[in-house]
């Protein structure tokens, strides 16, 4: 008899656990993507926080920062 048969003992039954494994491993690993997607976020937003001090710092101290040569640069090069 074929293990993978319904008729055969325990197939059911360990096919159900299979399914209900795969499920929960499913459901760990949406929760998990979602959870890596918010703290992406919260990270870029950090980092654009930190690019944006440390531009404003640049600024006080005189500096150019390396946006603003790039933009002196492209609109040289006319």
């Amino acid at each position: 008899m074929d293990a993978r048969s319904p008729e055969a003992p325990g197939g059911r039954a360990l096919r159900d656990v299979a399914e209900d494994l795969f499920q929960e491993l499913q459901e760990h690993f949406q929760a998990l993507t979602a959870t890596l997607n918010l703290r992406m976020e919260e990270m870029g937003g950090r980092i654009e926080d930190l690019q944006k001090n440390v531009n404003d710092l640049m600024a006080q101290a005189g500096i150019d920062s390396p946006a603003q040569k790039h933009r002196l640069e492209d609109r040289t090069v006319i």
